[in-house]
């Protein structure tokens, strides 16, 4: 019998976390919203490697357009922030969410002995490895790992997308990957894994091989109830017609439905603009700030958005001179987002990055990634940050 790969991975994605999955849905067949006060985070990851300083614009700084002569935003152009920083045009909606204080702007992230590679250096974001060490684990599996073991109501992890992350694989628990609920659900009830479970009493003298029936009926059977939940809500709002957007509704609508997801993970990109970087930045820019502003639209006329925060963040920055192609090579640190109702400081966080004070041609980080996620594991998600990132990392204060 052949099998269609696509559809097995789909599948086995779910498989993977079903082990988790029948609280949440014993919490979801009683068509429950989410209560006021019970924290959910939103992570948006710019894959790729976004260029940071046409982010985040140090428009009054003669070095940017000394090493950007056609690629720096003009001062103009860019949506002003304070007297030092403006963002890109394309960023409307983060600029309203400045302006009302929902958006926080952190400059000059990164982490000791940066990596270059894509791969590599999204590996280390995902796991929250120091640079040296190779783990296999993410940053939040283990989150899950940890709030999940010996509990009767689970925490949750939901990826949106096809294929889960290294940043939701824990040891004992993974996160569950999913494009949409409707998809799922018929994913779930091909004729080919209804075959394998019937030839299930042929191989029952195989321990393993039980194990893996009892997990796919679990996972068959949580599609269905997946599917009849996500049902039960959907939103008023006007999404944009773009992947992004359509996966922003998606996580809405299961926010509010689901009161044991706590993590929420979603891609945007690629912004590697070795070529072409405007065109190609302006785009996706604008797709994140059409998505983004719908969707905080939603949680705010739903009484969600307190309760809600979103994190941005992409592998590494890029260099700080432009290339002959238009385009910007692979660089160090960058900039983060932190939307919410929630935050307890906002505008810009920090200093923008020094230009004067560069490795290599690389922008220096001055704040730890890691320390962002001690600071969301901790203060927002109530978790045991240095059991889960194995070391201790100072707190900041936007929350």
């Amino acid at each position: 019998m052949l099998i269609h790969r696509r559809r097995f991975l789909q599948v086995g994605s779910l498989a993977s976390a079903s082990l988790m999955l029948p609280k949440f849905l014993k919490a979801m067949e009683k068509g429950e919203l989410v209560p006021p006060g019970n924290k959910v985070l939103v992570v948006v990851q710019l894959s790729g490697g976004n260029d940071g300083l046409n982010t985040v614009i140090p428009y009054r700084n003669d070095i940017y357009y000394k090493m950007r002569p056609t690629l720096g935003i003009r001062r103009e152009a860019a949506l002003s922030l304070n007297d030092e920083l403006g963002i890109h045009p394309a960023l409307k909606s983060f600029k309203a969410l400045y302006d009302d204080g929902s958006l926080g702007v952190l400059n000059s992230v990164g982490y000791p002995n940066p990596d270059r590679s894509h791969f590599r250096s999204m590996d280390i974001w995902q796991s929250a490895s120091e640079s040296k060490d190779y783990w296999s684990t993410g940053w939040l599996g283990r989150y899950l790992d940890a709030q999940c073991k010996g509990c009767d109501k689970p925490t949750q992890a939901l990826e949106i997308d096809d294929t889960l992350s290294l940043a939701l694989k824990g040891d004992a628990v993974k996160g569950l990957a999913l494009t949409d609920p409707q998809r799922l659900f018929g994913a779930s009830n091909d004729r080919y894994f209804k075959e394998l479970l019937a030839k299930k009493k042929h191989d029952e003298e195989h321990q393993n091989v039980d194990y893996l029936y009892k997990t796919m009926a679990e996972t068959i059977s949580s599609a269905a109830y997946i599917q009849q939940q996500f049902r039960t809500y959907k939103s008023k709002e006007r999404y944009p017609q773009t992947e992004l957007g359509k996966n922003m509704k998606t996580i809405a609508e299961l926010i509010m439905t689901d009161i044991n997801t706590s993590v929420y993970y979603v891609s945007h990109g690629s912004f590697d603009t070795h070529v072409g970087q405007q065109n190609q930045q302006q785009r996706l820019f604008e797709q994140l700030s059409d998505a983004l502003q719908t969707f905080t639209a939603d949680l705010k006329k739903n009484h969600r958005f307190q309760d809600v925060l979103v994190m941005t963040f992409s592998e590494f920055g890029r260099r700080v001179g432009q290339n002959a192609s238009g385009g910007t090579d692979h660089g160090t640190a960058n900039n983060m987002f932190l939307i919410g109702g929630g935050l307890q400081q906002q505008g810009v966080l920090n200093e923008g990055p020094d230009l004067q004070d560069l490795k290599e041609g690389d922008l220096q980080y001055k704040v730890d990634f890691k320390n962002v996620y001690a600071t969301l594991l901790k203060k927002w998600l109530g978790a045991d940050d240095q059991a889960i990132l194995k070391k201790q990392y100072e707190y900041l204060n936007f929350i």
